[in-house]
């Protein structure tokens, strides 16, 4: 495994870069960072030992949860950890060849996911303009920029690509939201997660047992007696047949966490399946809050009680 490699969803000028360099910041080791032209691409190469790490989107707070990325974690065969994670502020701009101006547009690419950012200037400035998908918002700006024979006339990507591709920024800021970021996260095939720090967040991909009344809620019922607290979850179909699904969740804490270590096992008894994805720290520091009755010392404390029933009969509660 190339240890020092890191693949990231390229080519260069991409949001993920940018991700990439603010998660490597304050480390001393050099590292060499190759860019892909996918999501699956770079958690391939990261299954194949290509690279000892990867770093891909997951998660938008406009547009919701990045669907590739999810999906290519849950399905395959060969797992992967997240070990860490970045959220980056998101700004486009629209950038064209030099010369070109707005009236001439006809055509611009850009991932969905950053058009649907845009959608509110793009219907006041140039309301027709047709849109074709890119893998990255960087690739769009780079096949711009260096095929003579594109077929669009701009592309909208973060600003900084243009200075890599020759490209003039015609108009920046155009994201409809100032707010707007996206979540980023490391990857690696699995290893001893990272050290508790008391600001943790442990992902998990759950598959039902069978489709029936009240699934969900028995899923939910052994996070919540635990005192589990869940910052996200998402539903994805399965692809086996219609209706089949698995929920991506994240949760509050690490797996070193009593209550987490717990709830995990009994998720194991209801769940068809559960794949561990990893505990690392939360990108804002945030301590995880603990239920009154959901600490270790809580935990302990039972288990001492239980075993002193087993033991004598009767214990002090």
């Amino acid at each position: 495994m190339n240890a020092n490699k890191i693949g990231y969803l390229g080519p260069r000028g991409t949001f993920t870069e940018a991700a990439l360099e603010g998660l490597l910041e304050g480390q001393s080791d050099s590292v060499e960072t190759i860019a892909y032209p996918t999501v699956v691409a770079v958690l391939d190469a990261v299954r194949s030992g290509e690279v000892g790490r990867g770093v891909v989107p997951i998660e938008n707070s406009l547009e919701g949860p990045v669907t590739t990325t999810l999906d290519a974690l849950a399905r395959h065969d060969d797992p992967l950890v997240i070990i860490g994670e970045y959220a980056l502020p998101v700004r486009f701009a629209l950038l064209v060849r030099p010369g070109t101006e707005l009236a001439a547009i006809e055509k611009l690419a850009t991932m969905p996911i950053a058009a649907a950012q845009c959608r509110q200037w793009l219907d006041q400035n140039i309301p027709n303009v047709q849109i074709i998908a890119a893998s990255s918002t960087a690739s769009a700006a780079k096949k711009l920029g260096e095929n003579p024979d594109c077929d669009y006339e701009a592309a909208i990507s973060p600003e900084v690509a243009a200075k890599h591709y020759g490209l003039d920024v015609l108009a920046s800021g155009i994201g409809d939201d100032s707010d707007a970021s996206t979540r980023f996260v490391l990857v690696s095939r699995p290893v001893k997660p990272p050290t508790r720090t008391g600001a943790d967040k442990t992902t998990l991909m759950l598959f039902m047992r069978e489709d029936h009344s009240g699934a969900l809620l028995e899923i939910l019922t052994e996070l919540a007696v635990r005192g589990v607290n869940l910052t996200r979850i998402e539903s994805r179909p399965t692809r086996k047949q219609l209706g089949d699904y698995y929920f991506s969740i994240d949760a509050e804490g690490h797996v070193d966490d009593a209550r987490v270590a717990q709830a995990l096992t009994g998720l194991r008894r209801v769940c068809s399946e559960v794949r561990y994805l990893g505990s690392y720290p939360r990108h804002d520091g945030k301590e995880s809050s603990v239920a009154h009755g959901a600490s270790d010392t809580d935990f302990e404390a039972a288990d001492a009680w239980i075993a002193a029933i087993r033991e004598r009969g009767s214990g002090r509660s």
